[in-house]
């Protein structure tokens, strides 16, 4: 699957490198349950033409045993300096759920740290190396981020259909905020239960993550999580 060619034709002129990122990246993907992920870069401001053309391409792609798509466009000015609110050329998400698509995003406040993780683990399909194009993203930013949302999915935690997503990325969050390493899902939840064996909840999560089996995840057990890894992510 070509898609960085793809991407190309897309954008013949000004297109300074496409990212592949996440679990195909990381070694990480379960067939079925993996999305792709690419971040594009471009020089300039693409067209509607452009951005029609790409959302075209996400539908249409051949997916093979993936279970999704996510893609990004930034300018190369962003990517290199993002800020903590960056703008976003175009996002198209196709996922089993249905599809997202956002173009001219003034501000997204999750982009750093999706920039951050494709320069940690990405490799580019085409032009420059992710950490050429993509700069250093402090990592008080990315803990920031990672709080914001364990503090989210405290009230969320009776919602089954994410309970595994949730568990699993608040495991990211406590690796990252110990050793500053970004990592996959299977990664992070083998270190957090060898941190915390007691923690049961994240062995559940893996299982539903790596097998689709839908045996129940407690509220509770998710809470309590949630609230060990907000009480040891502190940025030093």
């Amino acid at each position: 699957m070509d898609f960085a060619g793809q991407i190309a034709e897309v954008v013949p002129d000004g297109l300074v490198a496409v990212i592949l990122h996440g679990s195909l990246a990381t070694g990480d993907f379960l067939a079925g349950r993996s999305d792709i992920d690419l971040l594009t870069v471009v020089t300039t401001a693409i067209t509607d033409g452009q951005a029609d053309a790409l959302e075209r391409f996400v539908l249409d792609a051949d997916l093979g045993d993936a279970a999704g798509m996510d893609l990004h466009v930034v300018t190369a000015a962003v990517a290199a300096d993002p800020g903590q609110l960056p703008p976003v050329e175009l996002y198209v998400g196709r996922h089993q759920s249905g599809v997202e698509v956002d173009r001219g995003v003034a501000a997204d406040p999750d982009l750093p740290v999706e920039l951050a993780m494709a320069r940690a683990g990405g490799r580019s399909l085409l032009g420059a190396a992710p950490v050429e194009v993509i700069g250093e993203i402090p990592g008080r930013w990315v803990l920031d981020r990672g709080r914001h949302w364990l503090t989210v999915w405290q009230g969320l935690t009776d919602d089954d259909e994410h309970a595994a997503h949730m568990v699993l990325t608040a495991c990211r969050i406590w690796r990252f905020a110990a050793t500053g390493v970004h990592c996959g899902k299977g990664d992070a939840a083998r270190w957090a239960a060898g941190r915390d064996p007691g923690l049961e909840v994240i062995g559940a999560a893996l299982d539903r993550y790596t097998t689709g089996k839908r045996d129940p995840i407690e509220p509770a057990a998710i809470g309590g999580l949630l609230d060990r890894v907000l009480r040891d992510t502190v940025w030093r």
